[in-house]
């Protein structure tokens, strides 16, 4: 090993290098099937698509996406967010949302990851119980899915990107985001308690659901 270390930065940068050609040459790779056909309804629940502003749309450089709430009578109950890049190169790759929520007044309470059985397979992704200024809380589960995989690190999904664009030459991903209101109950009550486990076992089947349809529309591997 202490013989190799003289040639590490050097295969750094030839790395780098790999990277820099194969994100020029790279070719998107367009969605099997559009976003629109992910969860596109569920029984008992009302759904309502939203639309984002031009400029966030330009900013966070996605060629498609997909956001809906859903209502349970009058109360919302759950919205997902799953957005397809075709390819990605500097300046034009997927947001973390560990770095955008604090951005957008959200505090971390809880972090950490879950498993997620979907079909025959177990997924690991991240969950996060977040609070905002006004107080509410939510649950969210998110993860990176593309390239036949299912992602939860972020660590492991740079590596993966810079990997498949100097070998493979194709980075398309997702990202996909499940958000998850928590009833009301005073902070460490057991209302809250059980808000909180209600908030997750809902945003457990609704991941588990989204990982299916979403696999369903990306390209095959």
């Amino acid at each position: 090993m202490r013989k190799l270390r003289p040639f590490i930065p050097a295969f750094v940068l030839l790395v780098g290098c790999a990277f820099i050609w194969n994100a020029r040459a790279q070719k998107p790779v367009r969605l099997a099937s559009p976003l629109t056909s992910v969860l596109a309804d569920l029984p008992g629940y009302r759904v309502q698509d939203q639309r984002l502003a031009e400029d966030e749309r330009q900013v966070a450089g996605m060629n498609d996406y997909v956001a809906r709430a859903y209502w349970r009578d009058s109360v919302p109950a759950f919205s997902i967010f799953v957005s397809y890049y075709e390819r990605q190169t500097q300046g034009r790759t997927i947001h973390s949302p560990r770095n955008c929520l604090p951005g957008a007044g959200w505090e971390v309470l809880t972090s950490g990851t879950a498993p997620l059985v979907a079909g025959a397979k177990t997924e690991i992704v991240n969950r996060y119980v977040l609070k905002n200024e006004k107080g509410a809380t939510a649950v969210v589960y998110y993860w990176y899915q593309g390239r036949g995989r299912v992602v939860a690190n972020e660590y492991a999904v740079k590596w993966n990107l810079l990997r498949d664009a100097a070998v493979a030459g194709h980075t398309e991903e997702a990202l996909v985001r499940v958000v998850v209101p928590v009833g009301s109950g005073g902070a460490g009550s057991p209302e809250s308690a059980r808000s909180v486990a209600d908030a997750n076992a809902l945003g457990a089947d609704v991941a588990a659901r989204l990982l299916a349809d979403v696999s369903r529309a990306l390209p095959r591997a």
